[in-house]
């Protein structure tokens, strides 16, 4: 029997905001480029995986607010979740040094156009625009969500946090091209109905958090729900069934359900 693939921790954010009208919710969304090996042509929350480079972060605590009481690996989660949504959005999750207040739109965008390319090329490393711009990363921001890893047996596994953050004032985010060829702000009922016309391709954790997501009717509720909840992790159980396959996860993680069939396989 082939030895089972190691998850590769990684994280990703909820960027959440109003609809204009207050309606419902909205949360950023890029669809994942068709040549890229995991997920490819999805339409996904920005993130990816954790990197050496988030560690060094961790040794330098100033660099970072809302990090008090949290273990290493927690910590890496949680600034790999705002570097890979810099890196895929170019919305910056950070507060000037000495600010309270979370760096306003011009600034962002500023750092954006100077850096967001070359850290994506390995060029830069996060740690060093944080210092060259004296930014503070608001890990503070970031409330637990999920945490899904990818069943076993599957040749590409990921052990990755969900979090939600309200998107930044008049940040409005933009795909970088490259892993991601579009970006959309989207309410979880427009993706959700995208998803059964064909207009979206969803992978069924997208799918599961977006569904949850819908139940909240604004960014508030949806925070104020989540603080202080315990996460159930999820790790899917894939059987045959019929000719189809059947997904099988804990009832407890609150998902409305516990096995799902996903599709034909072959």
């Amino acid at each position: 029997m082939a030895e089972a693939v190691a998850p590769r921790p990684a994280s990703t954010i909820l960027l959440l905001r109003d609809s204009p009208d207050a309606k419902e919710i909205e949360v950023f969304m890029m669809v994942r480029h068709y040549e890229i090996d995991f997920n490819s042509g999805a339409l996904v929350f920005p993130g990816g995986s954790v990197d050496k480079g988030d560690k060094e972060i961790i040794a330098m605590p100033e660099l970072y607010s809302g990090g008090e009481g949290l273990d290493e690996a927690t910590l890496s989660f949680r600034i790999a979740a705002i570097r890979e949504t810099f890196e895929e959005s170019g919305i910056l999750l950070a507060r000037p040094k000495g600010s309270k207040t979370l760096v306003d739109a011009k600034r962002a965008s500023e750092i954006e156009a100077a850096h967001r390319a070359d850290l994506c090329d390995s060029k830069i490393s996060f740690l060093k625009v944080l210092i060259d711009n004296g930014m503070v990363l608001a890990l503070d921001e970031l409330v637990p969500y999920a945490h899904w890893i990818t069943p076993e047996g599957m040749p590409k596994r990921f052990d990755t946090w969900f979090f939600l953050a309200a998107a930044p004032p008049e940040q409005v985010g933009a795909h970088d091209g490259k892993e991601s060829t579009d970006s959309i702000w989207v309410s979880p009922r427009e993706a959700l109905e995208g998803g059964e016309t064909g207009r979206f391709k969803l992978p069924f954790p997208t799918t599961r958090n977006l569904i949850k997501l819908g139940k909240q009717a604004s960014v508030n509720a949806a925070l104020d729900d989540s603080r202080g909840k315990s996460v159930v992790t999820v790790t899917p159980v894939m059987t045959k069934n019929n000719g189809g396959r059947q997904l099988r996860i804990p009832l407890e993680a609150g998902y409305d359900g516990e096995v799902f069939e996903v599709g034909s396989v072959g």
